[in-house]
């Protein structure tokens, strides 16, 4: 049964649901000023820090990575099975990202960084598997749109967390931070957002069913294994998190490395490529909601493929930074700037719409195992940045980017090929 608007929407799924968006939305926020701040600006100047070729530098990435997909199956089960227990999961998972910093701070050596990487990966993604099906249960009229609104939270982290780090890291705002300063530091706001999430989504249900058992989970699981539709969009989000892994990895090692570019410029140019994403993940959603999800899935899909390729090819003479109002953007050379920005437009935007799309091939049933679906099919291509990294070593580290568009290509050809229904359902 399609849903036309809030008013079809039941009361005891409405009640709530607007506080329950600002916690998830918020959290999500938290989670991705640490995320891009790890990848985009401490790992690069951990890896020029410490001498690590692109390979051991890749290998970093992959171990978090692989932990995470791992970990995001996990997430799956706990949150169908305790579906009205959110609000703990996202507590748990905060502190453990916050915990988890603080110990990659005082790794004293290579080997213990890669350990420590592998912890690091479970933190974030005990989030994404309660807190969207949370959303999902209490949108089903507004699924795109809700989900949406999850990765602008996302993409508002993203833009402060580098600029944020790369200021500490060059002493921009107060002195001049070591990096494993940056990380120790980091625990104690985790811990604090961790709490607020949790008091602000105490109370709220979010489903009126919960999994009984773990066979009821993996006979969930697998009835959705055998959707054609559901293996296409685990097969696209495979191909599509390998390109972006690769990319997100080693842009800025590029743009220090081979471009010889501030830590500070780096920062303001990671979160312009996010602050577009803020705008255009509600519009994406809108649109998927309006005209279906495989209309906006696979030009947009192939467009970030395309402008990822282009990112080899574009100057990064002159670095610019520009202001407008109290924001600023840098830019490493214009033509390189526009690219990336507009290749900021699809980066999360896209994911939010495979996760709707996900839900609706589902027709609402089982959706934290449906999100964990999506989220641990990345695991698939957890070893992207270690091959990505390999193929910068052989050559040069924007052979990376060839790589990377060249997978995000063949995922936007899955989805053109893939019929897809366009159902939207009621939660749980």
């Amino acid at each position: 049964m399609a849903l036309s608007g809030v008013g079809a929407v039941p009361e005891e799924v409405r009640r709530g649901r607007n506080r329950l968006a600002v916690a998830v939305v918020l959290g999500h926020g938290i989670k991705h000023i640490y995320n891009s701040g790890l990848h985009s600006i401490l790992l690069a100047v951990m890896k020029s820090d410490l001498g690590l070729s692109g390979a051991q530098f890749g290998l970093l990435s992959t171990s978090g990575n692989v932990t995470s997909g791992a970990t995001t199956m996990v997430a799956g089960y706990l949150g169908d099975r305790f579906a009205n227990r959110s609000g703990i999961m996202l507590l748990i998972s905060l502190s453990m990202m916050g915990i988890s910093y603080f110990l990659l701070g005082i790794a004293p050596n290579y080997w213990l960084l890669f350990t420590v990487m592998l912890l690091v990966g479970i933190g974030p993604s005990l989030y994404h598997s309660p807190a969207i099906a949370s959303l999902s249960r209490k949108f089903p009229d507004k699924r795109s749109f809700a989900i949406s609104w999850h990765g602008t939270g996302g993409s508002v982290g993203e833009v402060v967390g580098p600029v944020l780090t790369g200021g500490l890291i060059t002493g921009t705002y107060f002195v001049a931070f070591h990096w494993s300063d940056v990380l120790k530091l980091s625990a104690g706001p985790a811990l604090v957002f961790a709490l607020l999430i949790y008091l602000m989504m105490r109370g709220i249900p979010t489903a009126s069913s919960e999994t009984e058992s773990l066979r009821d989970y993996f006979s969930a699981l697998s009835k959705l294994l055998l959707h054609r539709g559901m293996q296409a969009l685990v097969l696209a989000t495979v191909l599509r998190s390998m390109g972006q892994d690769a990319i997100m990895a080693f842009l800025p090692v590029y743009l220090l490395e081979d471009q010889s570019i501030s830590a500070i410029v780096i920062g303001l140019f990671m979160a312009g490529i996010q602050f577009v994403g803020i705008l255009a993940q509600p519009a994406m959603g809108w649109l998927a909601d309006k005209f279906g999800h495989k209309v906006v899935l696979v030009p947009t899909t192939a467009a970030l493929g395309l402008l990822m390729i282009a990112l080899k090819f574009a100057p990064t003479d002159n670095p610019v930074i520009f202001s407008v109002g109290p924001v600023s953007v840098a830019l490493p050379g214009i033509e390189f700037g526009i690219v990336g920005l507009a290749m900021g437009a699809f980066l999360y935007s896209l994911h939010a719409i495979y996760i709707a799309a996900a839900v609706d091939v589902a027709q609402g049933e089982s959706q934290s195992t449906v999100v964990s679906l999506i989220y641990g099919a990345s695991f698939l291509g957890a070893f992207s940045p270690f091959l990505a990294g390999v193929i910068a070593d052989l050559g040069t580290t924007s052979d990376a980017f060839v790589y990377g568009g060249a997978t995000v290509l063949m995922a936007a050809a899955v989805m053109g090929l893939t019929r897809m229904p366009r159902l939207r359902t009621p939660a749980n």
